[in-house]
């Protein structure tokens, strides 16, 4: 038996050990991945049971003292995701509510509402904020169409009654040209022609997608007047694994990708240099071969 217990300890809340700097709320968010990615590993393959304790704030939810005070909003991070029902963005950082501002529009991409969110939470909730995390996916069904549609242009029309579809469509597109080009690169014009590369094309796209998302997200936010700089990181969920990294960034001493959060590439020679390091990763190498 596995037990996940919600517990509440007035002596070790939560709410009075805020991260103190971006730094510290990156850790939190990875070291809570990290909590979560292993959530199973302690379970007994014998009969028995396991309990994991999660600590939480019941005045989070608005169990005061005082009947009919609302709780004050202090998340300590932003987070623009995906909409997928797969990546409950709050789960996936063993996380509490209250603890993130979280916005999820198809494929993460960032238009004005998702902007609009954004300001808001970074310009009335700055005194807790200390991040930005744009969070992308494996297997992101909006990446999926727009790499599609690269592939085969005439599948474009199947979007063309939806304005707010295609909106999203052409956004990613743009970054799936970029990912073509990184392959061509590393591995030959030919790579096309390999079983696996509609697959690859589509893993690459998705973290070059969130690297560009929290590039522009940054820019857009230091043009904003009144807004003071916040530090901004990406990184990509994946369902198999259920760990948040870049791929090819960071590796464990076993050769398995590491937990951890990535600043977006400054400019686009950042860009370009990420887009080869992905397209030669051996991941990619292994889904381009794969039958």
């Amino acid at each position: 038996m596995f037990e996940i217990v919600f517990r509440y300890d007035a002596e070790r809340c939560r709410a009075t050990h805020m991260p103190a700097c971006a730094a510290d709320a990156c850790r939190r968010l990875e070291d809570g991945n990290r909590d979560f990615a292993h959530l199973f590993d302690t379970v007994p393959l014998v009969r028995g049971s396991v309990r994991r304790l999660v600590p939480f704030d019941p005045r989070d939810l608005g169990f005061t003292e005082i009947e009919g005070m609302a709780p004050k909003q202090h998340p300590f991070a932003i987070v623009l995701g995906c909409s997928d029902a797969r990546v409950p963005t709050e789960l996936i950082f063993n996380k509490w509510c209250n603890e993130l501002f979280v916005v999820r529009v198809a494929g993460n991409v960032l238009g004005a509402d998702t902007l609009g969110s954004i300001d808001y939470a970074v310009s009335q909730l700055r005194e807790s904020v200390k991040l930005m995390v744009v969070l992308g996916h494996s297997g992101c069904g909006a990446v999926t169409a727009a790499v599609d549609v690269f592939l085969k242009p005439a599948q474009y029309l199947a979007f063309a009654t939806s304005h707010p579809l295609r909106t999203i469509i052409d956004r990613v597109v743009v970054v799936v040209r970029g990912a073509a080009r990184a392959l061509e690169l590393a591995h030959g014009a030919d790579v096309s022609h390999q079983v696996g590369y509609r697959r690859a094309l589509i893993e690459i796209t998705v973290a070059m997608n969130a690297a560009l998302t929290a590039h522009t997200l940054a820019q857009e936010l230091r043009r904003s007047p009144g807004t003071a700089p916040i530090a901004t990181v990406y990184g990509v969920y994946d369902l198999a694994t259920r760990r948040v990294n870049v791929p090819g960034m960071v590796q464990t001493s076993g050769g398995e990708a590491e937990v951890s959060l990535q600043a977006p590439p400054a400019d686009i020679d950042a860009f370009a240099a990420l887009a080869r390091r992905l397209a030669g990763t051996d991941g990619v190498r292994m889904v381009l071969a794969a039958a």
